[in-house]
């Protein structure tokens, strides 16, 4: 059988679906639907809502399991978005790219925006991931990149200038800044308040035609004690 003939014989699909998170990622999800739309038993039943390990941030992820299966739904998405919406190898997701802090960050979100959208009801969702997330997030990447992966993994560019910053010299420099900025201020915090208002109001009179702004229309003076009036 040629070649031909076996591509004829084993018939693939148009399109692949998008790929479905492991067990722990989903439950992930599953909690954060909780402890936004669960009764107020089951949110509390969450603990602390702050803490729940959402998948578009990896870094909040801390469970081992969770944390693997993780890596391995984004390996699978950034597989299936070469697959089904790259054409030319300048907008291909690279190899490394779990190497690539900047890339890992982005993934994470649109994994999760894509996954999001395919559970709407409509297509309005996946229309906007269409038009705004994929392109922006192929436009950052490849401004990013450039051509530095092309062929292979290259080191970090930037990464003389980042040691530069970390630097005992350059550190103190910016602690220096920090604390003239502090020694600057007043110590009186009430130099910065708003004068409290003394007196009573004045009343004025606008022209609703030229906007003129003319004295107190009744004439009134600041009252005496031996003016007579509601006791005050």
């Amino acid at each position: 059988m040629t070649t031909e003939q076996a591509r004829r014989a084993a018939p693939t699909p148009m399109v692949y679906a998008f790929p479905v998170p492991g067990e722990h990622v989903r439950l992930a999800y599953r909690e954060l639907h909780i402890a936004i739309n669960g009764t107020e038993e089951q949110k509390k039943a969450l603990g602390n809502h702050a803490l729940l390990p959402r998948p578009w941030e990896p870094a909040t992820c801390l469970d081992p399991e969770l944390r693997h299966q993780l890596w391995e739904w984004l390996e699978d998405v950034v597989i299936w978005l070469n697959r089904e919406y790259t054409w030319d190898v300048s907008g291909l997701i690279p190899s490394c790219w779990p190497v690539h802090p900047h890339l890992v960050h982005e993934i994470a979100v649109l994994a999760d925006q894509r996954r999001r959208a395919g559970l709407a009801m409509t297509s309005d969702a996946l229309e906007e991931w269409h038009r705004y997330c994929l392109p922006a997030f192929a436009d950052r990447m490849r401004n990013r990149l450039r051509t530095h992966c092309d062929d292979e993994h290259k080191s970090w560019p930037a990464k003389p200038r980042h040691n530069e910053h970390l630097g005992e010299a350059s550190t103190q420099r910016r602690e220096n800044a920090f604390a003239h900025d502090v020694d600057a201020l007043p110590v009186n915090r009430r130099a910065y308040e708003q004068p409290e208002p003394t007196g009573r109001p004045r009343l004025v009179e606008v022209d609703l035609d030229t906007g003129e702004i003319k004295e107190d229309p009744l004439g009134a003076q600041p009252r005496t004690r031996t003016e007579k009036g509601p006791r005050e």
